[in-house]
């Protein structure tokens, strides 16, 4: 009996042992693991709009909406359907052309106002998808103008009347410089025209005096009008005279619905280094990550989160419009995947708030893929699309489990990915890993906003730096 005793004993010390072993397991798949409702991967049906709460109550700061979203002003309420496809094709556009001026391949081109569709495509920038829009105030009285933001572009500019040649259909009133009295045409000889070539890739040519501004992207879209200058309204509180704009006569493309683009990329002529005595070159944003919400776009340093973690803006961008970073390490499910240094340090990487799907170097996404693939198991595969390569299907789940993957960046900042930063959901049975190989060991990783979405992003340009922070559309 006492021998029967002690194996009862034994077996309920095992027992205690292994719910412990059980529990833990449970415990670390949890801080390793993001558990979600499949059907939150999906856009609501839902018509209402909630706001951002940093956008509302925040100086300097404007709602971000995405641009097929409930919440934009483009769509009366209504979420639109995007064509995910095309969306990828655009992107792919976006990245050849940010690799293209990485690799120091741009020329200087000369436009004229009657001679727009000559510029060559292969030197613009690409302006891709266009996801994300906020709303403008522009000129005297203030006329309200949906424009996408852009950290790749720098020359901010929005169709005006009269069109000389084409403009796109845009939802708005398009802007009419002769009914603004705060208005004005910038000549052909002043400093600002001269520097249309490093914003534009296209030197600024003359019309009476009057300095023409022409961009080409590399989807055949282009804007060619008169640099001016104009009085700028973010807020009520925040108003800025005499901001050097394009008021673009002749534009074409993929800009449908919205009046323009706000570069917020690093050269002089940007928006953050025109307004830098107010807000020394610092801006952050959220990117929401469902359309029948708002994030924000905060120009200078109030309400940033304390937790932001810095990473030194990189040399491999100076310059260009973009802001460089140095990836260190990517970790999936808490496992650091075993990716050289040079991998990452040989391309550089920049992050990009018009690229969506984030692109890394062929060895770095063959590690990616091959862990996450092997965290997903118990989810079966099916097809890629365009180019996502790693998908599943979804049908019969109402949840999810998705490893975690965290970003390193130099300086220590970690970046761990929002639940909804990790997938691109066409349909419930077609869910794909938002990750994409670059071509070439050569090309520069992309950190697109798939990824950014619910994070805070802070750019502070006189700093040098860029910075994290969870949560940040709350």
């Amino acid at each position: 009996m006492s021998i029967n005793r002690n194996l009862l004993n034994i077996i309920a010390v095992l027992c205690v042992c292994l719910n412990l072993g059980c529990n833990e397991g449970a415990q670390e798949r949890e801080i390793d693991s993001h558990t979600i409702q499949v059907s939150s991967l999906f856009p609501s049906s839902s018509s209402s709009c909630v706001l951002s709460p940093r956008a509302s109550t925040t100086k300097s700061s404007l709602h971000v909406t995405h641009r097929h979203g409930t919440c934009s002003r483009l769509n009366n309420g209504k979420a639109t359907s995007p064509d995910h496809v095309e969306i990828l094709r655009l992107d792919q556009a976006r990245v050849n052309s940010i690799h293209s001026k990485l690799s120091k391949k741009l020329t200087t081109n000369h436009v004229s106002q009657s001679q727009s569709t000559d510029l060559p495509a292969k030197d613009g920038s690409t302006l891709g998808s266009g996801n994300y829009i906020v709303t403008v105030g522009l000129g005297t009285p203030k006329n309200d103008l949906s424009l996408i933001f852009d950290t790749g572009s720098d020359l901010t500019w929005t169709q005006c009347q009269p069109c000389v040649r084409t403009c796109y259909d845009q939802k708005e009133p398009i802007f009419n410089p002769s009914k603004s009295t705060s208005y004005y045409n910038v000549s052909c000889s002043s400093a600002a025209c001269g520097s249309l070539t490093s914003a534009t890739g296209n030197a600024g040519s003359c019309s009476a005096s009057n300095c023409i501004y022409g961009i080409q992207y590399g989807d055949q879209s282009f804007s060619v009008g008169f640099l001016a200058k104009e009085k700028f309204t973010l807020t009520s509180s925040d108003v800025f005279d005499g901001v050097y704009f394009g008021c673009g006569e002749n534009n074409q493309g993929l800009f449908t619905g919205v009046a323009g683009l706000l570069g917020l990329g690093r050269d002089k002529l940007s928006f953050p280094s025109q307004t830098a005595t107010a807000y020394n070159k610092i801006f952050s944003y959220c990117l929401p990550s469902s359309a029948s919400y708002t994030g924000h776009l905060t120009f200078g340093s109030a309400g940033i989160s304390r937790s932001v973690k810095f990473t030194p803006i990189s040399t491999i961008t100076d310059g260009t419009s973009f802001y460089g970073l140095n990836i260190v390490a990517i970790t999936v499910g808490g496992q650091k995947l075993p990716i050289a240094s040079t991998v990452f340090s040989t391309p550089g990487a920049l992050i990009d708030s018009g690229t969506v799907i984030t692109r890394l170097p062929p060895k770095a996404y063959a590690a990616l893929r091959s862990s996450f693939k092997a965290k997903m198991s118990k989810y079966p595969t099916t097809s890629g699309v365009s180019i996502l390569d790693t998908c599943f299907d979804l049908s019969g789940f109402k949840t999810v489990t998705i490893p975690k993957v965290a970003f390193s960046f130099s300086g220590g900042a970690v970046v761990e990915l929002g639940s909804k930063g990790i997938f691109y959901a066409f349909k419930i049975s077609q869910v794909c890993l938002a990750f994409a190989g670059n071509s070439d060991d050569s090309n520069a990783a992309i950190f697109g906003n798939v990824q950014q979405q619910t994070l805070e992003v802070v750019y502070d340009g006189a700093g040098g730096r860029v910075g994290f922070a969870p949560n940040g559309c709350s």
